[in-house]
């Protein structure tokens, strides 16, 4: 359930981030004498700093934000290979097939943006969002801490949850 909330979050500044992108994009196209790729890049750069402020200020406003500065420069990286990867797609449409019509470099610009959002999606909250720890219960009222006692081999070790858990840097 927690999961869907954040994927419909994400959802939705994402969609408005491919409005953006897509705007900027065709403004670039229609205005400048610019390459179809160098309209996507600035269109995607753009983009990406909408998104950042959404995701931060939205859809991921409960996560940590003790590390400002390393959540910015990993945002930066993997906003960096969704770039590569997004106008990698429309780079090879463009000057690998000669596909730059009007319709298809808007066609293989979003499905672009597609492939990279499911790398960004993953990468974003894995890595950049990072979930704060769940707080544990303070016991069960026998005197037990809440991950059991470390000298019994029964105990219960405190799980990993990757829906709320990143993993380690």
């Amino acid at each position: 359930m927690a999961l869907g909330r954040e994927f419909a979050k994400f959802g939705t500044v994402g969609g408005l981030g491919i409005f953006v992108n897509l705007a900027v994009f065709n403004l670039c196209r229609a205005t400048t004498g610019l390459p179809v790729v160098r309209c996507s890049v600035i269109a995607t750069l753009v983009a990406i700093a909408f998104n950042y402020l959404g995701l931060r200020y939205f859809a991921y406003r409960d996560r940590d934000k003790s590390r400002r500065s390393r959540e910015i420069a990993l945002f930066a990286v993997f906003s960096a290979v969704g770039l590569v990867i997004e106008n990698g797609v429309l780079y090879i449409a463009t000057y690998g097939f000669g596909w730059d019509t009007h319709f298809q470099s808007n066609l293989f610009k979003f499905l672009g943006i597609g492939t990279a959002t499911l790398f960004r999606f993953w990468s974003y909250r894995a890595w950049v969002f990072r979930a704060l720890p769940a707080r544990e219960p303070a016991g069960d009222g026998d005197g037990s801490s809440p991950h059991g006692d470390p000298t019994n081999s029964t105990s219960k070790p405190a799980a990993y949850h990757p829906e709320t858990t990143a993993p380690p840097p």
